[in-house]
């Protein structure tokens, strides 16, 4: 039996054109054009809008390249001699990420539970608490830290409330998510002795869900670690102010000690984190 033939055409042809298909019995058949051009049409005049409302000009860049160059070389040599005083403000991000990542997660568990579909059945305030979730989690760190020193002054207490609600958000979401994956029949058995909601998820469900929520935990941290470096730039204390204060003086070189720090700090906190998820997983 005689197979269709596909004629060959170029690849311009293939994308700007229909490919046409001959049949056994000597018919020609078209396929439907290429939406392609149509879409790099669209993005293209997407790409103009944007840079038109951003103020993006490709003549500044050019001209104003020299200036990166500059920069880059002094914070790509860091001042060594300057990381006594990055090590206090430095003690004080950790702290911040630390309190911050537990009282989160220490307050997402409860609530993640009850925002879960298969645990919760009661439809309005399965809604109440996943709205909550979502608007707590649709805002950064930094605009908590900015609320909080207005509300608590200024220092590391400000910036830690930020890093725990921000943890809240990420936390909740990503472990109800988890929860909902979980095999139900321990749960569903131990309400059917007479246990009730939070019992039957201590036993049956808490096993299961675990290492998925210590893994989220260790996530959340090394995230925190890096966003509280900037929580200072609103007067939340840690690494944020000092990058602030040496970018006005412009003492790239000090500001390369810094990031210098975090990266190594971030590095290690990476792979202690590794070293525990191998274990708990």
């Amino acid at each position: 039996m005689a197979k269709n033939k596909v004629e060959k055409v170029p690849l311009f042809d293939r994308i700007f054109k229909p490919e046409v298909i001959t049949l056994e019995n000597g018919h020609s058949v078209a396929r439907p054009k290429s939406r392609v051009p149509l879409i790099l049409a669209i993005l293209f005049v997407a790409i103009l809008i944007a840079a038109r409302a951003t103020g993006f000009d490709f003549n500044i860049l050019f001209n104003r390249i020299n200036q990166l160059t500059v920069i880059l070389g002094k914070i790509f040599n860091p001042n060594w001699s300057f990381f006594p005083k990055v090590l206090p403000p430095l003690i004080g991000t950790i702290k911040m990420s630390i309190v911050g990542t537990v009282v989160g997660c220490v307050v997402a568990l409860p609530v993640s539970i009850f925002a879960s579909s298969n645990i919760n059945k009661n439809k309005p305030t399965l809604l109440i608490i996943r709205f909550i979730i979502s608007v707590v989690r649709s805002l950064p760190a930094i605009v908590y830290a900015y609320f909080f020193v207005l509300v608590f002054g200024l220092g590391t207490f400000a910036g830690s409330l930020a890093i725990a609600f921000f943890t809240f958000g990420i936390v909740a979401k990503m472990l109800y998510e988890n929860i909902e994956t979980i095999d139900m029949g321990p749960y569903e058995a131990m309400t059917s002795f007479g246990a009730n909601t939070l019992e039957s998820f201590w036993t049956a469900c808490l096993p299961q869900i675990l290492p998925q929520f210590f893994d989220n935990c260790l996530y959340c941290f090394e995230l925190n670690v890096r966003n509280s470096s900037i929580l200072g730039y609103v007067g939340a204390g840690g690494l944020g102010l000092l990058i602030n204060e040496r970018v006005g003086l412009r003492q790239y070189n000090d500001v390369g000690m810094i990031l210098l720090t975090i990266f190594v700090v971030v590095m290690t906190i990476d792979l202690v984190n590794d070293y525990i998820r191998s274990k708990i997983i």
